[in-house]
């Protein structure tokens, strides 16, 4: 089976780096998962008045307030075929604040009626958000995010750009260090910058025969609506 990551970026997919190719390559029927561990050398947030938006992300696991340095992290992308017979992928960042851990939480499907990769952010799939892939010069992948819709219930809306946010993602494999790199920016049209991180880690992979996909990676709620 073909990966989101490949449907999406097609040809293109090729031009990824080898490390960048296997990790963003494999579907659920591969039995494979990526565990990344690593340390994020910096997460910042926006001035004060973000700080009521990025606790109320935080219930649900979807950004968060606090800021550091030297941050432990670990990521899982675990691939499966979701409630609604979907390829699925999650990723699932912890970070270790001193004593406070803190999740961002999403998982992602290929929608073939928008004809790009979906992100469904947070615990309950209330908010879908369509992204852009790109691969640059150096085998590196850029992800923006576009069109953001937020579905509870019966309500569906789009959120427009004004009262959301922009995420600007770029991860790339750095052969030197032997690890991957990772930088994460989240910015308003209006208000400018609101959250972000950048670091580095190194990635395992699991035969998900033996290591099952954990309930703790599953969001509570999957939504049909993308």
């Amino acid at each position: 089976m073909t990966s989101i990551f490949q449907r999406a970026l097609g040809a293109d997919f090729d031009r990824l780096h080898p490390q960048l190719r296997r990790r963003f390559g494999f579907a659920s029927d591969d039995r494979t998962a990526c565990v990344g561990t690593g340390v994020m050398a910096e997460i910042w947030r926006g001035r004060a008045f973000t700080l009521p938006f990025l606790y109320a992300g935080a219930t649900r696991n979807i950004l968060f307030p606090e800021r550091g340095r030297d941050v432990p992290f670990t990521i899982q992308n675990f691939a499966y075929r979701d409630s609604h017979d979907r390829e699925t992928v999650t990723f699932v960042r912890t970070f270790d604040l001193g004593g406070v851990r803190r999740r961002f939480d999403a998982t992602m499907i290929y929608s073939a009626a928008r004809g790009r990769v979906v992100d469904y952010l947070g615990t309950h799939q209330h908010l879908a958000v369509d992204l852009d892939l790109r691969v640059d010069g150096q085998g590196g992948l850029h992800i923006r995010t576009g069109s953001q819709r937020f579905h509870e219930g019966l309500i569906g809306m789009r959120l427009p750009l004004a009262l959301s946010g922009t995420a600007r993602v770029h991860e790339w494999y750095d052969d030197d260090a032997g690890c991957f790199r990772i930088q994460v920016d989240v910015a308003n049209s209006r208000f400018g910058p609101l959250f972000g991180y950048r670091g580095a880690f190194t990635a395992t992979y699991l035969d998900t025969a033996a290591s099952p996909v954990p309930d703790s990676v599953r969001p509570v709620r999957e939504s049909l609506r993308d």
